[in-house]
């Protein structure tokens, strides 16, 4: 038993050691890749096999072409599988470390996963692999340095866990002009920020659908076609019905004789101003949805109808008050 602990407890401290860089990169990237170099300018060379590559869409948008000092600039950095932006399965977790050589200041709001970069408060990272998107503001110097240069690495990951070949990464290198490089004027085009990307040239601009996605987006028009022309179907059809049980019952009374039931004038007049009213508003409101398009067609339909039916109350009532009594209703 004593001979098998310490080769027990030395496979526990291995396998530890082993997971440290993993739980630890799962939390941004460190400084240093495993080839010693800056990660940030060489990239993530743990994950992917050591290589960058296209299907890793690295973008940021927002950027200056010239900055002003002390001014602050809002940034969006993006990071997605081209697969996955292509409609198909792919990574759908994302991780970055973002550089300014110290330059500036990188603030954020705390409902973001950010967090300095580890072994380099200057960098920015993530807290945790998310989405793949993240909002940051960097604060430009106070005086004019010269030209600010950035480095920018994302990596798409599968989300296992492990840095392995399923997850991509490629890197990002940019730079904004020092104050006065660029001359004020007029042309304000000049001075707009700017989006700046890197990875799969096919799914950054020319993305086509695939014959799947095609017939995919046929078969859902088809459905809402076919689920609107139903819907259409159904309400006019029981509408139909109703008028015709109306027209039915109309001409049944007059055949038979047998009309509304007697109603007194002390009922019959505040019964008629309810209908009355609820006929005219809603026929009101239906007119004025059917000249400014506030509403879709089945609410308007709708509207029109109760309008209708509360002006056939109307007459109900009318004829209600009209009819002669009964014994049964004198008693």
């Amino acid at each position: 038993m004593s001979n098998r602990t310490p080769r027990f407890m030395i496979a526990i401290l291995l396998v530890a050691l082993l997971a440290i860089p993993v739980i630890a990169n799962s939390q941004g990237p460190p400084a240093k890749n495993s080839e010693d170099n800056e990660t940030s300018r060489y990239g993530c060379t743990c994950h992917g096999n050591g290589a960058a590559g296209d299907r890793a869409v690295v973008m940021i948008t927002g950027v200056p072409v010239m900055y002003d000092s002390g001014e602050s600039y809002q940034m969006t950095i993006t990071v997605a599988d081209s697969t996955t932006l292509a409609g198909a399965d792919g990574n759908t977790k994302a991780g970055f470390l973002l550089s300014s050589s110290g330059v500036g200041d990188f603030t954020w709001e705390s409902s973001q996963d950010l967090r300095d970069a580890e072994d380099n408060a200057d960098d920015v990272s993530h807290s945790a692999t998310s989405n793949g998107v993240w909002v940051l503001t960097w604060s430009a110097p106070s005086e004019n340095i010269g030209d600010v240069h950035f480095w920018l690495v994302g990596n798409s990951v599968d989300n296992s866990g492990l840095p392995d070949e399923g997850d991509y990464w490629n890197t990002l290198t940019f730079s904004i002009l020092a104050p006065g490089t660029i001359e004020v004027n007029d042309n304000a085009a000049t001075l707009e920020t700017r989006t700046i990307s890197v990875g799969d040239y096919d799914t950054l601009f020319v993305i086509e659908e695939s014959e799947a996605e095609k017939e995919a987006e046929h078969q859902e028009a088809l459905s809402n076609t076919i689920f609107e022309k139903g819907n259409l179907f159904y309400w006019t059809s029981l509408t139909a019905l109703l008028v015709g049980a109306v027209f039915q019952r109309e001409i049944m009374e007059r055949r038979y004789e047998t009309g509304p039931e007697f109603l007194a004038m002390e009922l019959a007049y505040p019964q008629g101003l309810r209908r009355g009213l609820i006929a005219l508003v809603t026929f009101v409101m239906a007119v004025n949805w059917t000249a400014n398009g506030g509403q879709d067609d089945f609410i308007i339909g709708a509207t029109f109808f109760v309008s209708a039916w509360a002006t056939y109350g109307v007459y109900r009532t009318i004829r209600s008050a009209k009819a002669e009594q009964t014994v049964h209703d004198v008693m």
